[in-house]
């Protein structure tokens, strides 16, 4: 990586601020049509080490709001990001329970969950809470429901326990209440109205969901406070 490519980033965060990007460390767990984007962002800005996860292939529904979809049908996610984005770690599994007990969370500052799958959701929850190393784990940042969304400007960020209005936040929150879950993390949700009953999909609503949770993690990284204690 050279100077020139971050002038602009520089100029804005300056040397102390781009520094601490440098040395950060973020993990991306899905990266279809949220967590692409939070990878885009986070690329671009000049987070130092950025791993991703998924298992997932790309189809042609994939290309109205994905990022490497159009080069990538058929193809893993996470091969076609990572020959996108030069340098950054790759992981192609399943996020099941198994995995996310048996992986290593500590050398990173922030997870970003873009999973689609609740189950999965609650599960990294619960995994990062019960971490036997806890507190000295990532920060959990969280995607709730984007689909069938029109306007971005509805989007908010806030503790999961205060999200309202989306249906998908709401199972979110009573699986995690089912699992005794007490602990507290950032989530990006928006209380829009659903548009259509099928799983319709907006790159303008999904994609500034993953923004969304790229610049709550830079906002972090910048600032090193530790947001939504429980």
């Amino acid at each position: 990586m050279t100077n020139k490519r971050f002038t602009r980033t520089l100029l804005l965060f300056k040397e102390d601020g781009f520094a601490k990007l440098q040395n950060a460390s973020v993990l991306i767990l899905g990266v279809g049509g949220v967590g692409g984007f939070a990878l885009d962002c986070l690329y671009r800005t000049g987070i130092g080490r950025i791993c991703i996860i998924d298992y997932d292939s790309f189809d042609e529904t994939n290309q109205n709001r994905q990022i490497g979809s159009f080069e990538g049908v058929g193809e893993k996610k996470v091969k076609i990001l990572a020959q996108k984005y030069q340098g950054i770690e790759a992981i192609e599994t399943k996020i099941t329970q198994e995995f996310l007990q048996n992986f290593d969370f500590t050398p990173f500052d922030i997870v970003i969950d873009a999973i689609d799958d609740i189950e999965a959701k609650i599960s990294l929850a619960l995994t990062l809470a019960n971490h036997p190393k806890n507190p000295n784990i990532p920060l959990l940042l969280s995607s709730t429901g984007s689909a069938k969304k029109l306007d971005p400007s509805k989007i908010q960020s806030a503790s999961i326990w205060k999200t309202y209005g989306d249906k998908f936040a709401r199972k979110f929150r009573e699986g995690l209440k089912k699992q005794g879950f007490k602990g507290n993390f950032l989530a990006v949700f928006s209380p829009e109205p659903p548009n259509c009953k099928e799983l319709g999909s907006f790159s303008g609503v999904t994609g500034s969901f993953g923004l969304r949770l790229a610049s709550e993690a830079i906002s972090i990284i910048l600032k090193k406070e530790i947001v939504c204690k429980s």
